[in-house]
């Protein structure tokens, strides 16, 4: 079962919400959030992003720098630029692209069902990201950004929120950057918040779609302070860690590429050539060329796109992990023809995630940057819940998620 719990949630007043609010703390750099808050001081980047407040140059990982996110937290609280709500509840928060939405429930996660594995994750973490998230909740005791949740879909959650999508949401804005919208609802009514609690108490698992060193600070920082408390008997608000749940049919992944600087000493006749051993090829001109289903790559090279569709035989549709397109071109083109292993450490090698577009990869090559692009089909829900259900991991750089969460719109005190 997932245990879930409401929360009073610390939340900025209506009318500041586009003041406070920020994209993610991993999707920018200092500089760009330096740029983004401005002279801005009731920007989230100065909590989430706290060297902006420090001379340029100053390391992100600075003791300081996290010590001036808790004042600074302390600060927007003092200020009333961010309020705590009397009682506990559960939230919605829809996110609108190119014309559709989809809807999380933000709900209080269970450290615990985390660490017992039945919130499920598909990714590997580093630990030195890990520690540094940790350290940003531990000085503010609190999940000031919230982590990207799926669950299995569920019809009288779905009832529930289409029920409150109807009425007039607490926040409703078109946010800068991305240009997506994004609106918000309280949940005070009893009988829904018990709802919502039976109903996902009825799960066997929650799966992390996006935010896994997030997950995995909160939850171990709830681990430490039980463990810490001598008192302690499971009913501390540190027990739980704020989530952004969403159905799984709702969530929209995207392509998610490479780029690469070279061919491993190879002219370009080589390398198709090399390519056509495991992959039918098909030279489909100057139009950018999309792949149209599974299994199928698009390859920018030389002004030219080409379509390659991996051969029978190359790919195991019994194996969660095999049957990847990710995994298909990472052992068949980058690791066996461009001697390219480690995607995470390799110097040869960029992503590039598909809300850029095609364009991007083209224009990358074209600018002599890099030699050849790669275009995958996206991976689909179903087969990041199979994984993790499977207990393995994806393969690096397999999934990206659009839209991204916006951070400042609820924030969950650990006491």
């Amino acid at each position: 079962m997932a245990i879930v719990k409401p929360f009073k949630g610390i939340r900025p007043p209506k009318d500041l919400v586009e003041q406070v609010e920020s994209r993610p703390y991993d999707v920018l750099d200092s500089e760009e959030a330096r740029a983004e808050a401005g002279d801005n001081e009731k920007s989230l980047y100065h909590i989430i992003k706290p060297e902006i407040d420090f001379p340029v140059g100053t390391s992100e990982y600075d003791p300081r720098v996290y010590e001036k996110a808790a004042e600074n937290f302390q600060k927007f609280q003092d200020k009333g630029w961010l309020v705590q709500d009397k009682d506990d509840h559960y939230y919605i928060y829809a996110q609108t692209m190119n014309g559709k939405t989809q809807y999380g429930l933000v709900v209080g996660a269970y450290v615990d069902d985390y660490m017992k594995g039945n919130i499920k994750k598909h990714e590997l973490t580093r630990r030195d990201k890990e520690e540094d998230r940790m350290k940003h909740v531990r000085v503010n005791n609190a999940n000031i950004e919230p982590v990207f949740f799926a669950y299995p879909d569920n019809a009288v959650l779905n009832e529930l929120i289409m029920r409150y999508a109807k009425t007039e949401p607490e926040y409703d804005f078109i946010a800068p950057i991305d240009g997506f919208r994004h609106q918000f609802w309280v949940i005070s009514d009893a009988q829904d918040i018990q709802t919502i609690t039976d109903e996902f108490a009825k799960m066997p698992s929650m799966y992390i779609a996006d935010g896994h060193h997030r997950s995995a600070a909160a939850a171990l920082v709830g681990a430490e302070k039980q463990k810490q408390n001598p008192n302690h008997n499971g009913t501390e608000e540190y027990n739980y860690f704020m989530a952004v749940c969403f159905q799984a049919s709702q969530l929209t992944i995207l392509d998610y590429n490479r780029v690469v600087k070279d061919l491993n000493g190879m002219s370009s006749e080589e390398f198709l050539a090399a390519l056509q051993v495991n992959f039918l090829v098909e030279d489909k001109g100057t139009e950018i060329y999309k792949p149209q289903q599974l299994h199928e790559f698009s390859l920018y090279l030389d002004q030219h796109w080409y379509s390659l569709k991996a051969k029978e035989g190359t790919y195991d549709n019994s194996d969660p992990i095999g049957v990847l397109d990710v995994d298909i071109s990472s052992r068949l083109i980058l690791d066996e023809i461009l001697n390219i292993g480690d995607l995470r450490s390799s110097q040869r090698i960029d992503f590039v995630g598909g809300l850029r577009g095609l364009g991007e990869l083209k224009r990358r090559v074209d600018s002599g940057e890099m030699r050849a692009a790669l275009a995958l089909y996206p991976v689909s829900m179903q087969q990041i819940m199979d994984i993790a259900d499977s207990g393995k991991i994806m393969p690096p750089k397999a999934t990206w998620f659009e839209p991204k969460l916006r951070s400042g719109l609820v924030i969950h005190k650990l006491s």
